[in-house]
């Protein structure tokens, strides 16, 4: 691992480590291109003692190429100025700073553009739902003299390399691949001249300034995304042109999303043979992108001569002193990303600034220590008692948790037991250790009852008791063997067989159905309102709904409604049809859940303060939780 924190050469360049930060849009900026005093701050910590280069947030070199309504913008006349501000926050950590330029074709989003998405020829892009008009040879030209002048203000700005994205299913990547590219003019007989042009462009516009090309290692659509044999030709333009190096991520914004960002449940295989052919193929420095934040990943790579350069963008977000954690042998105080998708993309596709389910300090300014600590008792060591309790410490409270199990975690330690989110697991790990080493004085198995107020006596009771299983009232439910989610989570309880109802098939009972179905039960899940997988991240829910549908032993029942449970049978009612089913051996209530019950009156009347979050005030999810107690530790 030594290796990684040694300077590399890169074209003229000097890099401090073998570390990138990846393009990662972050919704931080204004919708008329100012960069905001929180997109410094993130900048900033994520330099700080880390990556050699930092790539910032894509910019569209024209309008109708943009994606998100907060991009960062690159084409205004304040934009050399707006730039800057990143490249030097950058620079004012010794750390390099790369302009990332793209133009996303078929794959704009025209609730940000403003305008009809623009590709080589007619597309429909799923993610989006749009179906694209054909460029004409006015849009080309306008959109190469776009990469010329963003270039040029790249080199005004002050940035030290030039990223050109030419993969992941965007617009150099549309008009290599022939099954897009319908063009009979010269940009359709030469599928590979747009990206010769594009190159000239930035060339001209910023001669100086080394290049790095963005590619897919394999854009994992065998129905619509390019292969080898349209690759292979970018490729060798890349070393013909004098590219520096190519940075290697996986799929397509629009049509294999789940490799686009890398989702935690994907293989590992299909990477590893891409970057396995590319290294084959040409000798640029590759640098590696796409869950890279394990040190024994990184260490492979290396070792097998894949990677001279890796880039890190969520495991950053999760923790920004992941780098220098590793470079001095703190690996047990690491907060690991689990590539859940949950608190950056998902917030991000519902039009909400990028988060972390880890880390809500993200682009805010540090919390400073108080001047007036008081003594805090916390009940429950949940997602949000865990956090109140790290931040009010390093605020420099005198903080006491008491969890009524032997375990801190609550719901946040069943999670990960579900398809696809094993990684999860040493986030938990690593946020309990951060409570149990920051100064907080824990007491498991002890329950925050009237007598434990009163031998603290605070200042501030945190209730943070989390949430416990709605039960739904349905006749004969009393005589059936039932267990709610968190007891079959738990393993309180053993699973019958062979027949299953999951009673409640939202984000809980799809995880519970599939895990089942695994070990060969016969399943079905009702879910009687919301649609089936409701809360879930959009890609995690895809996924897991077509695990599902391989699986000849899962029914789900969307718009049902279980009336009542008889001796033979299961009465149903979907979409207005009463019907019958038969008996099941074990039900398991996936039905939601409600906020556990809050403090007695005894309680309320001992504390001078009482403060309720997470779940116990307003069931959500694990982000939400996390971040009640880090903005609770900002008010005192």
């Amino acid at each position: 691992m030594e290796r990684m924190f040694k300077e590399f050469k890169l074209d003229k360049l000097t890099l401090a480590n073998r570390f990138v930060f990846p393009p990662v849009k972050t919704g931080y900026g204004t919708p008329d291109g100012k960069v905001t005093d929180r997109q410094l701050i993130f900048y900033r910590r994520i330099a700080e003692n880390g990556p050699a280069v930092l790539i910032p947030e894509p910019v569209f070199v024209t309008p109708d190429g943009k994606e998100h309504p907060k991009q960062l913008c690159v084409h205004l006349p304040e934009s050399v100025r707006e730039l800057g501000k990143i490249a030097d926050v950058i620079h004012g950590e010794s750390r390099l700073a790369c302009l990332h330029l793209n133009h996303a074709g078929g794959g704009a989003n025209p609730k940000a553009s403003g305008s009809k998405p623009k590709a080589p020829s007619v597309m429909t892009c799923p993610t989006t739902g749009q179906v694209s008009e054909p460029m004409t040879d006015e849009d080309i030209d306008r959109i190469l003299a776009g990469y010329r002048s963003a270039a040029q203000k790249a080199g005004q700005a002050g940035f030290d390399l030039i990223e050109i994205q030419g993969g992941h299913g965007y617009l150099i990547s549309q008009f290599l691949n022939g099954k897009i590219n319908k063009r009979t003019d010269r940009f359709g007989q030469n599928r590979l001249l747009f990206a010769k042009e594009v190159f000239a462009a930035v060339r001209a516009g910023a001669p100086s300034i080394p290049c790095i090309l963005r590619i897919s290692g394999n854009e994992m659509s065998p129905e619509f995304g390019i292969g080898r044999e349209d690759l292979l030709p970018l490729l060798k333009l890349a070393e013909k042109t004098g590219i520096s190096a190519i940075h290697v991520g996986m799929g397509t914004s629009c049509f294999s999303p789940p490799w686009y960002f890398h989702h935690s449940s994907l293989p590992e295989k299909p990477q590893m043979d891409a970057i396995t052919w590319l290294r084959e193929q040409i000798s640029l420095p590759l640098i590696i992108a796409g869950r890279m934040g394990r040190k024994e990943k990184v260490v492979n790579m290396m070792d097998k001569g894949l990677a001279d350069l890796v880039a890190l963008g969520r495991p950053l977000l999760a923790d920004p002193d992941l780098i220098e954690k590793w470079r001095k042998g703190n690996d047990e105080t690491v907060r690991y990303c689990g590539y859940c998708l949950q608190g950056c993309l998902h917030r991000m596709k519902a039009g909400e600034s990028l988060g972390c389910n880890l880390n809500p300090e993200l682009g805010m300014p540090e919390q400073e220590r108080t001047d007036k600590p008081l003594k805090v008792l916390i009940a429950g060591g949940g997602p949000a008692g865990m956090s109140a309790a790290l931040y009010l410490s390093r605020r420099g409270h005198q903080v006491t948790l008491a969890e009524k199990e032997n375990h801190l975690g609550g719901q946040f330690a069943l999670a990960w037991q579900a398809q696809g989110k094993e990684k999860m697991r040493d986030g938990l790990n690593a946020i309990e250790h951060a409570v149990t080493t920051g100064g907080t004085t824990l007491l498991t198995g002890r329950v925050a009852d009237e007598k434990l107020v009163k031998e603290i006596q605070p200042d501030l009771l945190v209730w943070a008791t989390g949430a416990v299983q709605n039960i739904p009232k349905i006749e004969g439910l009393e005589k059936q063997y039932v267990m709610t989610s968190l007891e079959y989570f738990r393993e309180e309880k053993p699973v019958k067989g062979p027949g299953v109802l999951i009673i409640g098939a939202g984000r809980t009972g799809i995880e519970i159905a599939e895990k089942l179905g695994r070990e060969g039960f016969d399943v079905i899940a009702t879910k009687r309102t919301d649609p089936i997988g409701s809360m879930m991240e959009m890609i995690s829910k895809n996924l897991a709904l077509k695990r599902i549908g391989e699986m000849g032993n899962i029914t789900l029942m969307p718009h049902t409604t279980v009336t009542a449970f008889r001796s033979e049978s299961v009465e149903i009612e979907q979409d207005g049809e009463k019907k019958s089913l038969k008996p099941f051996q074990t039900v398991i209530l996936a039905s939601g859940m409600i906020s556990a019950p809050g403090p007695g009156e005894e309680i309320r009347k001992s504390v001078p303060k009482l403060e309720i979050i997470g779940d116990a005030v307003n069931v959500q999810d694990i982000f939400s939780a996390v971040h009640a107690g880090y903005q609770l530790a900002g008010r005192y």
